[in-house]
């Protein structure tokens, strides 16, 4: 079962009478979330570090939400999903996971849009899904990387799980594919293909994935004694658009490159459509690559090389943790899961295209 909690109008104020976690966390000189491992008990802490939370806890008289530590401690009942974005394959794969999991159990799934990629937005949005009756909270990027030093969700204190991010946050469990390791091994395909000028539409910087993907891509351009030129790597908006105004911008270039390796399968269409408007074959005159392994990769034509990450699974398995998180203990743990390099027929070999 599932069902959407509506965007509410204008700026949550959260402001609080009473000492918040955030107050705690600057008298001790720690994190907010540092503060919440330390009174709940999760995660580690070195005895000096606790000293000092405790002794700050003492001297401005916090005292830690009830509801939300009794709440902490019982099993998950509704598993709340916060995103952004456009919906598109890929989330729809990881909603799909989701639902899988609380299916199983009878169990509901609240999902939550938040367009705005900010922390106040953010901290507005888990806290109207933890209203809305949410005790586990399932992100979708940039959400992790916006909430990891929360106060608010430090001191809600429900278990959470990040999917498909590339950032370990203290108090959170992740589900992920080693993004780096992933990227370098479609890079050396493509090289092994024929290709040697080779640009990277990379995604919006926000996202922790995207950093890793690139790290990637140049660790696999210095291990075959390829340069890495700074003009032949975009950022993309994870999205077609972004994918066809990078292509156009790397097409104009003087000397074009022979491959654009993208960071999702949307920006990878993008690029492929914006080379078809200029006559170009591919791939023999271009070699396109994308990421995910969602449904339109093996749909457009050509059909397109990529990265497979299991989203459906690795949402199901981050949901599985979600529901079985009780007895006050905080889900921390980070599961890395297979990649796989699909091949089709936008990397071609260049020895083949010719003759």
């Amino acid at each position: 079962m599932t069902r959407e909690v509506p965007t509410p109008r204008g700026t949550t104020d959260r402001r609080r009478e009473r000492v918040t976690i955030r107050a705690v966390a600057a008298r001790a000189g720690v994190s907010a979330m540092t503060v919440s491992n330390v009174i709940n008990r999760a995660g580690r802490a070195s005895p000096a570090t606790v000293a000092a939370v405790r002794a700050a806890v003492e001297e401005l008289g916090y005292v830690p939400n009830v509801v939300a530590r009794r709440l902490a401690r019982a099993r998950a009942t509704t598993v709340g999903v916060l995103y952004a974005g456009e919906r598109t394959p890929f989330l729809d794969a990881i909603l799909v996971g989701a639902l899988r999991a609380t299916n199983a159990r009878g169990l509901q799934l609240v999902l939550y849009h938040e367009e705005q990629l900010s922390l106040d937005a953010a901290e507005g949005a888990v806290l109207s899904l933890a209203r809305s009756g949410a005790d586990a909270l399932l992100l979708v990027p940039p959400f992790a990387e916006l909430l990891c030093d929360s106060a608010v969700l430090a001191e809600l204190a429900l278990p959470v799980a990040a999917i498909a991010t590339d950032q370990v946050a203290p108090g959170m469990s992740t589900v992920r594919i080693d993004n780096r390791a992933a990227m370098a091994d479609l890079t050396a395909l493509v090289v092994a293909r024929g290709y040697r000028r080779i640009a990277l539409v990379a995604g919006r910087r926000d996202y922790s994935v995207s950093a890793a993907r690139i790290a990637g891509f140049q660790d696999a351009l210095a291990a075959h004694g390829l340069p890495s030129e700074a003009g032949l790597i975009v950022e993309g908006g994870f999205d077609v658009a972004s994918g066809e105004a990078a292509a156009r911008r790397l097409l104009a270039r003087d000397v074009r490159p022979d491959a654009i390796m993208c960071s999702c399968d949307d920006m990878a269409a993008g690029v492929i459509a914006e080379a078809h408007r200029r006559g170009l074959r591919l791939p023999h005159d271009l070699a396109v690559t994308g990421f995910d392994d969602t449904m339109v990769a093996a749909r457009m034509w050509p059909s397109l090389t990529t990265v497979y990450q299991p989203a459906e699974e690795m949402a199901f398995r981050a949901t599985e943790q979600l529901i079985g998180a009780g007895d006050g203990d905080l889900v921390a743990n980070d599961l890395i899961v297979a990649h796989t390099i699909v091949e089709r027929e936008s990397t071609a070999s260049l020895r083949a295209v010719i003759t």
